[in-house]
């Protein structure tokens, strides 16, 4: 075939389906026939009813989509240990997009282990940046942690973090997030429209207060981020202590110095090194010794971690859909946040 379809977003927030020639293959990229890609709640939906609100009529229908997984059906003269018929899963805004066939650099397309479903493996993107969220709160063995926001990336910076050897608390307002949560492994979880997550904390970390906080959503996050603070250990100077690590688009307002204590507060942004450098996702290399988990080690531990049972996506997977119906499963995400967690796209 020459051609492929691909979910489309406007200015106006309609979402489609449209038809457009096969991109040709570069000399450092391989062609993917996809079998299924994952719908980002977040970062791909979140500003949609805002573009309802305020439409853009210029802003012509753009494809979407930054994860999906298949297997190779070309691959360019620089592809080296990639091979036709390898199962990949990739990632990358602009490349692994909801398509049929996706164009995606090397080093974004990452080997499938043999046990992983398509479906599993279309997690790579989220699950890389909630993985580099848990690296930069730089766990230890024991550790207190709260993960404010049970979306998918919540959801699966609560796995990491109990592998990490962490004590877990969920935080949301959707109850179906929270029996998810739950179900995987998190310790305590808490609606935070029914108790007080402040003092929850304190109960089950027996007074001691959270070493670390992972804000996992976008939005306001003024309100959650002062419980948080609340949340956090406090020593007998009255300062706070610990990391709060945001890894989704809050918005929050603070004040700084002496009203945050000796908190660190940190960003987490993408997926880990390398991401959005073109000569690295084209194959470029950084030195092992300087940056051990760039974004392509990222995904693959992932991946390792699903292979193993050590991961669980496919219990966060609540509906899916062929591509052609797009519009309708992006409306399910979001009109019902409640009944939604994680949507696959299927193209087989």
């Amino acid at each position: 075939m020459s051609t492929r379809k691909y979910a489309t977003i406007d200015g106006s927030g309609v979402i489609g389906v449209e038809e457009g020639p096969i991109p040709e293959c570069g000399p450092a990229e391989v062609l993917v026939d996809v079998h299924a890609s994952l719908i980002s709640a977040g970062t791909e939906l979140g500003g949609v009813p805002r573009r309802r609100e305020n439409p853009n009529p210029d802003a012509k229908p753009r494809p979407f989509g930054y994860q999906n997984a298949g297997e190779i059906s070309e691959k360019g003269a620089e592809c080296d240990g990639y091979e036709v018929g390898m199962r990949v899963a990739c990632m990358g805004g602009g490349y692994a997009l909801h398509t049929t066939t996706a164009c995606v650099p090397k080093n974004l397309a990452v080997r499938i282990p043999d046990n992983v479903s398509y479906e599993e493996a279309a997690f790579n993107h989220l699950a890389a940046t909630a993985l580099q969220a848990v690296r930069r709160a730089e766990l230890e063995l024991g550790f207190n942690v709260a993960v404010v926001g049970l979306g998918t990336i919540g959801q699966i910076a609560c796995q990491l973090a109990r592998l990490s050897g962490a004590r877990v608390m969920g935080l949301d307002r959707l109850p179906r997030r929270l029996r998810t949560a739950e179900e995987l492994g998190a310790d305590v979880v808490v609606n935070v429209d029914e108790d007080d997550p402040v003092a929850v904390a304190q109960d089950c970390t027996e007074g001691e207060g959270m070493d670390c906080a992972i804000m996992a959503f976008g939005g306001d996050g003024t309100e959650a981020f002062n419980q948080v603070v609340q949340m956090m250990k406090l020593t007998p100077d009255t300062h706070r202590m610990g990391n709060i690590v945001i890894v989704g688009g809050a918005h929050i307002s603070h004040t700084f110095a002496a009203s945050l204590g000796n908190l660190n507060v940190l960003s987490s942004a993408r997926t880990g090194p390398g991401y959005h450098d073109e000569p690295w996702e084209h194959g470029d290399e950084y030195p092992d010794v300087f940056v051990r988990w760039t974004t392509k080690r990222n995904v693959q531990l992932c991946l390792r971690v699903i292979s193993e049972g050590k991961l669980k996506v496919k219990p966060l997977i609540t509906d899916r859909y062929p591509l052609d119906q797009a519009a309708e499963a992006c409306e399910k995400i979001i009109q019902t946040p409640a009944e939604t967690l994680s949507v696959i796209l299927t193209m087989k």
